[in-house]
């Protein structure tokens, strides 16, 4: 059977015609020219970074409030304004006072679509310098599985339940601390009649370190500190 292309074309039209309206019936986002009192610092930062990425200060700002909702954005703290003493020194271009110098605020100026709240402008171009800084950083989560606070939320129970374990299986502090050989066995978990060796003092030692030390997430200052009293303890010539 001969091949025939007359569909093809005729579905290759009607999208050029769909697209073709599409176009005509768009409409062009209005933009406005928002200028915005910051630090002088500040302003810089955000022209070096808009420079550094090859866009502007508004892209940066966009850029931000596109991706994380507004909440988020809205909670960022506010950058502010400039400081009393902050004050740049430009020469009018125009008007009875041309060629004059003018002491004023430190600002910048960025395009976006109209209604935008300038301190929110503020806080999504703080956003911009604080991701590129690695002070804050943005997670993508699948949105049909567990949030990440739904994660975190099971980790810290996760926590207390193994700290429950650990705090009921693990030796009681003594009240005065290792002050001899059976205290020493208690502590380091071996029986009260034993002679362990080094290398079984230090095994165990480690062992232990792993669960009561301060830096772990069930860790425990006063038992770590006794286990540390244990193994000097047991150190050979003494007890």
């Amino acid at each position: 059977m001969p091949f025939s292309d007359g569909g093809l074309r005729r579905d290759e039209t009607f999208m050029k015609a769909r697209r073709a309206a599409a176009s005509k019936d768009a409409k062009p986002v209005a933009k406005t020219s928002y200028v915005i009192p910051c630090a002088s610092s500040f302003r810089d930062a955000v022209q070096a970074l808009a420079h550094q990425r090859g866009v502007n200060a508004g892209d940066l700002a966009r850029s931000v409030m596109l991706t994380l909702p507004a909440g988020v954005v809205a909670g960022f703290p506010d950058p502010g304004g400039p400081g009393l003493d902050d004050r740049e020194t430009v020469v009018l271009k125009s008007g009875a006072q041309a060629g004059k110098p003018w002491r004023r605020k430190p600002r910048l100026q960025v395009r976006l679509p109209a209604g935008q709240n300038m301190p929110m402008i503020r806080r999504a171009l703080g956003i911009a310098l604080a991701l590129e800084r690695g002070e804050v950083a943005v997670t993508l989560e699948e949105g049909k599985g567990p949030t990440l606070a739904d994660r975190l939320k099971d980790r810290d129970r996760t926590i207390d339940r193994l700290r429950s374990v650990v705090s009921t299986l693990a030796f009681t502090p003594l009240s005065d601390g290792v002050r001899n050989r059976a205290d020493a066995l208690h502590v380091l978990g071996f029986a009260p009649d034993s002679h362990p060796d080094a290398r079984a003092v230090n095994a165990r030692f480690r062992l232990l370190a792993t669960v009561h030390h301060p830096d772990s997430e069930i860790g425990d200052h006063e038992r770590m500190t006794q286990l540390t009293q244990a193994v000097r303890t047991l150190r050979p010539g003494r007890g």
